[in-house]
Parts: structure tokens; sequence; C-alpha cells
């Protein structure tokens, strides 16, 4: 069977431009399970796509994989740090 976390893992890393830089965390709560992911800056828009439908299908897929497990996923996409110039 096919953990959530490995599989949103593995789809995001065939999405991106620097695979090397996805990290997917797993956290459990009352409400299930979050996954929280984190990419490279650059590879943003490839993740959310065009108004949001990447993100949306990210998500989709990843609910129906825990659907099978019996456990209510959902995934957090962060928003990368937006650095300041130096003055």
């Amino acid at each position: 069977m096919t953990e959530p976390q490995d599989f949103l893992e593995y789809i995001v890393k065939g999405l991106v431009d620097n695979p090397n830089d996805v990290t997917v965390t797993k956290t459990i709560d009352d409400m299930g399970v979050l996954l929280t992911l984190d990419v490279n800056p650059e590879d943003m828009g490839q993740i959310i796509g065009r108004q949001g439908a990447t993100a949306k299908a990210l998500r989709t897929l990843v609910r129906v994989c825990g659907m099978k497990s019996q456990a209510r996923v959902n995934v957090k996409i962060n928003e990368p740090n937006k650095e300041e110039p130096a003055e």
C-alpha cells in the first residue's frame, strides 16, 4: 500500500525542475494527517498551476490515496520565504 506522503513526494518530484529541494513532512492531529510540502521558490508556479489547478489536483489525489487507509489527509503548500533585498 502506498503512503500518501510517499505518493505526494513522487508526484511533485516529477513536476518540478529541482527535485532535490522537495520535502514533505507529515503531522498527525485530531483533524487527521497534514502533509506540508516545501519546494524550491522557482518551482512554486509549477506546483500551483494556472488558477491553482495543479495544487487542487494534487490535493484531490492525495486525499483519495488517504481514503484507502481510512485517513483524512490534507496538503499544505508552504510559500517560500521572500528574502528582503540587501541595503
